[in-house]
């Protein structure tokens, strides 16, 4: 008999997916029937989510979600699951509206952002006030909605798996605030852009899902372990964002180069600063020049260095998951897991 290609721990995996991908289906065609029926404006902030939901996305919080609930020995029927990992989803994309906004991007998932597409449409259809503002007034509010319903499908989660869902939310906002401040104030310090690349990105990426899942399974035990894979992962998933800024919009579905004409103090920035000080003289200007300090980066093998160190966090995350107390096909699931996100083009 042919051996299958695909394992069971992905089989389990991808069902419970194609499940949490449902009832995001269903709950926003739900919620879109019951504010249309109020009025037709009602919908525009639900329409402008499930847009976002249905153009695409890896969907790598509810995988890891799911992976730490079934590593944890969770029974694959329990609706519970489902629900926060949409859930979890569905924070992602307030996270990604909130931050559209907040970097002024105009594409996500090669379509205008939410806050673009509603400037525009309040331009052509010649309404009062000021289209820029109108249309992100639609994005926070569309964004906010959207942790609302993130939390409406999480309502019954366990206490302590509750504490992790309001830690996740938590390090979301603090990160992503701290992303910006030093930005403002030009600050290159490399422990504090990792704390906030691993905070605002790979933490809620990788690591709180899989301890969230394993929580709603009852395995708390399994917390430590998850920490480890998680937080070497996540930071090697940031800098891969890193890179990914470096590539071609046309692959990525959003523009690149952003990073640095917004002043971010990407990790991948702050380690050229320390090799280079070509780049760490022109941090110190008040407004850097993008395309100078993209050459020196190019000239300094900025990217060569991180795919090194990217190299490095992806073994110290399969190594980690090696000890971790579950089955050895969930070893093996979550290591290749690890390779598929540190090694992702988008």
């Amino acid at each position: 008999m042919a051996k299958s290609v695909t394992s069971a721990p992905r089989a389990a995996r991808l069902h419970l997916v194609e499940a949490v991908e449902q009832r995001l289906n269903e709950f926003l065609s739900y919620e879109r029937a019951r504010w249309s029926a109020v009025d037709e404006r009602a919908a525009v902030p639900v329409d402008a989510i499930a847009d976002l939901v249905r153009a695409g996305g890896k969907r790598l919080r509810p995988v890891f979600c799911v992976s730490g609930f079934l590593a944890a020995g969770g029974d694959p029927e329990d609706r519970v699951i489902v629900d926060v990992a949409a859930g979890l989803e569905l924070v992602h994309v307030a996270a990604l509206i909130h931050d559209d906004v907040v970097d002024d991007s105009p594409l996500r998932r090669g379509a205008p952002t939410v806050h673009t597409r509603h400037a525009a449409d309040h331009a052509e259809r010649g309404l009062r006030g000021e289209s820029r503002r109108y249309g992100e007034g639609v994005a926070i509010l569309s964004g906010d909605l959207c942790d609302v319903y993130a939390d409406r499908l999480a309502a019954e989660l366990p206490p302590r798996a509750r504490a992790v869902w309001g830690e996740l939310r938590t390090e979301i906002m603090i990160g992503q605030f701290l992303d910006v401040a030093v930005a403002a104030e030009s600050v290159a310090d490399p422990e504090l852009s990792r704390w906030i690349a691993i905070c605002k990105s790979g933490r809620y990426s990788i690591h709180r899902p899989l301890v969230l899942g394993a929580a709603v399974a009852g395995r708390h035990d399994l917390a430590a372990a998850f920490e480890e894979y998680g937080t070497a992962l996540g930071e090697a998933f940031q800098l891969r964002d890193d890179l990914i800024d470096f590539g071609d919009s046309t692959a990525t579905g959003k523009p690149v180069g952003l990073d640095l004409e917004q002043h971010k103090m990407t990790l991948l920035l702050v380690r050229a600063a320390q090799r280079d000080p070509r780049v760490r003289e022109q941090l110190r200007r008040p407004d850097w020049d993008p395309a100078v300090l993209r050459g020196l980066l190019d000239e300094a093998d900025a990217t060569a260095d991180i795919e090194h160190y990217i190299g490095e966090l992806t073994e110290r995350a399969k190594e980690s998951i090696a000890q971790a107390p579950i089955d050895q096909p969930w070893r093996d699931e979550l290591a290749a897991l690890a390779i598929t996100v540190a090694y992702r083009d988008r």
